[in-house]
């Protein structure tokens, strides 16, 4: 069985590829720092799996081909897609440049497209992909218009991809994480404390205060419900989108 991964090396992709690591599995771990990707690698390794490394930068086509001429050395098949490489970032639209606004587009949508173009000739019938959306795909927040244009995107992809691929067996959807406790959770939080002229904790507490759970979700948790999707009691759900966000979404 061979899973591959982007945004594998740190965060909730480390998570999803730990989850996914048992013996006699191969997985795939894309992202731009091989640091990151070695370290997760070894701990792949060390659950008993097989870990091969993509660096690449998924806004690159020719390094995403590169990436999968890589991968078909060691597998020619692809049983789990999941697409998680994601970037973020906010600011009113007058004070958004457009280098920034377009890295994120280009990150979250254009990546997705260009890994799953590759992916899907490899794709075994009954396979799966999974596609890592935000609860900022399912509404509005002021400062993140290009976060949120993304994140919709994403939705709207599954369900067109969905369709596309049904004949073959392949499920694709998505998921609507809230917040995780991930560096790039902490960089928002560090950022909206700044822009509201309160301390980060105070940020912290006022976000998860608003969350129903009351508390912040775990990687794992995330990797949990990505781990079901692909499992193969999930052969008719495809075209979805789940939330684990805490109660945030409740649609």
């Amino acid at each position: 069985m061979t899973i591959v991964v982007t945004g594998g090396g740190r965060g909730i992709g480390r998570a999803i590829a730990l989850a996914f690591a048992e013996p006699g599995r191969l997985v795939a771990i894309a992202a731009r720092t091989r640091a990151q990707l070695e370290e997760t690698a070894k701990a792949i390794r060390a659950k008993g799996a097989e870990a091969v490394l993509l660096p690449m930068d998924v806004t690159d086509e020719g390094a995403v081909e590169s990436g999968f001429a890589e991968l078909r050395r060691v597998s020619d098949r692809i049983d789990v897609l999941v697409n998680n490489a994601g970037a973020g970032g906010g600011q009113p639209i007058h004070k958004t440049e457009t280098a920034s606004w377009r890295r994120i587009l280009d990150t979250n949508v254009w990546g997705t497209f260009l890994v799953t173009r590759q992916a899907a000739p490899l794709m075994a019938d009954g396979g799966r992909i999974v596609n890592v959306s935000s609860v900022l795909g399912r509404f509005g927040v002021p400062g993140y218009t290009a976060y949120c244009a993304s994140k919709h995107a994403v939705i709207g992809f599954t369900r067109a991809l969905a369709l596309e691929l049904a004949s073959r067996g392949i499920t694709v959807n998505a998921i609507c994480p809230g917040w995780v406790d991930t560096d790039m959770a902490a960089r928002g939080m560090q950022a909206g404390a700044k822009a509201m002229g309160i301390s980060f904790d105070a940020f912290r507490d006022q976000a998860l205060g608003a969350v129903p759970i009351k508390r912040i979700i775990q990687p794992e948790e995330v990797a949990n419900l990505v781990k079901f999707l692909a499992s193969p009691e999930t052969s008719a759900i495809t075209g979805q989108t789940y939330n684990i966000c805490g109660g945030q979404v409740m649609s």
